[in-house]
């Protein structure tokens, strides 16, 4: 019985890993659109990530001290919400540090 799907091209989509944002297409795909292979490199180079990890980690730096400093009742209630941001940041670092360690071939095997 034939249900109009074609057995090859389904089994090609679903059993490739995730396609990721970080990736970039190196080469024509089997499909007739172009698509995200998974087969790539990185878009993110060295200067970027460490832009982006030290813009990160001066803030979560900056946010901390200001959501770490007392409240002050004569100024008003605190209007920006310093403490989130921190951990936002702080959250936003560990892909890319993810992504750096990888970048450096660093692993965590012994010699």
């Amino acid at each position: 019985m034939d249900w109009g799907v074609n057995e090859s091209l389904t089994l090609d989509v679903v059993a490739e890993r995730p396609c990721l944002w970080t990736d970039r297409r190196i080469g024509p795909g089997r499909l007739p659109f172009a698509g995200p292979s998974c087969d790539t490199a990185s878009h993110m180079g060295m200067t970027l990530t460490l832009g982006l990890t030290g813009g990160l980690l001066a803030l979560a730096v900056f946010a901390g001290w200001r959501g770490a400093r007392p409240p002050n009742p004569h100024k008003g209630p605190r209007l920006v919400p310093w403490r989130f941001i921190m951990l936002a940041c702080a959250a936003g670092l560990v892909p890319l540090l993810g992504h750096l360690v990888q970048m450096l071939g660093l692993t965590g095997a012994g010699p």
